[in-house]
């Protein structure tokens, strides 16, 4: 197979269902910042850590190609003439929300109390970390444009949602198993 085909030399690119869009469109801004985050995730989950972050991060890698296709997919094309799903993937759900909530809930057992904002860094790893949620802000703002003009399964924004909070306890909880300093944001008083 070849990787160049030519055919979005002029700007516009195809979605699943073969609709061409141009390149700017919200749902190729959407996807493809969904593609971005995954590769910072990769970028996380190359570094040193508890081989159990490891894997969730790889289940979110999976997970983020469904989310992926879903946003890639013209919803006028979602459905074949034959009455099924252009998709045929199992779908984000309320299991894949609920667990990265107990990931979450776990973490924040053992952390300190959170009483301020943290400044992102304090170490590579966590610096990795606060990048990938702050993608997956983005990813989740472009995913609520493209819903409020064409929307898509609501679990992929519940999800995109879920996951920006993981990244951020993720990253807590990777300061505090690396002993890095987090420092908290306290806003200086006017004088």
């Amino acid at each position: 197979m070849k990787i160049y085909t030519k055919t979005g030399d002029k700007g516009t690119t195809a979605l699943f269902g073969g609709t061409r869009v141009p390149k700017h469109h919200i749902r190729i801004d959407s996807y493809g910042t969904v593609d971005e985050l995954n590769s910072h995730i990769g970028l996380l989950r190359d570094q040193e850590m508890n081989p159990h972050y490891q894997n969730v991060l790889m289940e979110i890698q999976d997970l983020l190609f469904t989310v992926g296709a879903v946003l890639a997919t013209d919803p006028e094309k979602a459905t074949l003439k034959n009455g099924k799903d252009r998709l045929n993937i199992p779908r984000i759900s309320e299991a894949e929300v609920a667990v990265l909530e107990k990931e979450m809930d776990t973490m924040n057992a053992e952390l300190p109390p959170m009483t301020h904002f943290v400044l992102p860094g304090g170490h590579q790893t966590v610096s990795f970390c606060h990048i990938a949620r702050c993608v997956c802000r983005r990813a989740e703002r472009l995913a609520t444009a493209l819903y409020e003009v064409e929307p898509f399964d609501e679990f992929t924004l519940k999800y995109l949602n879920r996951l920006s909070d993981y990244l951020f306890v993720l990253a807590r909880k990777l300061s505090h198993d690396l002993q890095a300093n987090e420092i908290k944001w306290i806003p200086k008083k006017n004088s």
